[in-house]
């Protein structure tokens, strides 16, 4: 009877751990996703930047922009330049050493994905937005 519940323990200990061991590539991706800083899109572009909108309030929504520069005529224009690079790899393993004689496998993945986003956004004279333009690429 203890070697039924001992093989019975062992079984249920190894299908457990080879079970834990199969972690997806989405699952690896979660967690090594960083969800602090406020991604730039061309959608919170579309829905927060209007033009009249001052200043301080762009800021507020896209926050500082990577190149302020001014015209012959004294006008701001300010430039979002954003490039995102995103490289996932996922590598599970699995082996069957206790109760099955020694079998091991293993298998990985890795995908790459960059983006970019430029927005443009031009002020009159009263530091007012007068014009956004945005470009948008993947690959």
């Amino acid at each position: 009877m203890k070697a039924k519940q001992l093989f019975l323990a062992v079984a249920i200990a190894t299908t457990s751990l080879y079970v834990i061991g199969c972690t997806t590539a989405r699952d690896h991706q979660a967690a090594v996703r960083n969800t602090t800083d406020k991604d730039l899109t061309v959608g919170l572009v579309q829905k927060q930047i209007k033009k009249g909108m001052s200043g301080a309030d762009v800021a507020t929504a896209l926050g500082s922009p990577n190149i302020v520069t001014k015209d012959a005529d004294g006008k701001e224009t300010w430039v979002y330049d954003k490039i995102a690079t995103e490289v996932t790899y996922s590598q599970s393993q699995s082996a069957w050493f206790l109760i099955f004689g020694g079998e091991a496998t293993q298998s990985g993945a890795s995908a790459s994905t960059q983006r970019t986003l430029t927005v443009v956004i031009k002020f009159d004279d009263q530091s007012k937005v007068t014009d956004c333009t945005y470009h948008s690429s993947k690959f």
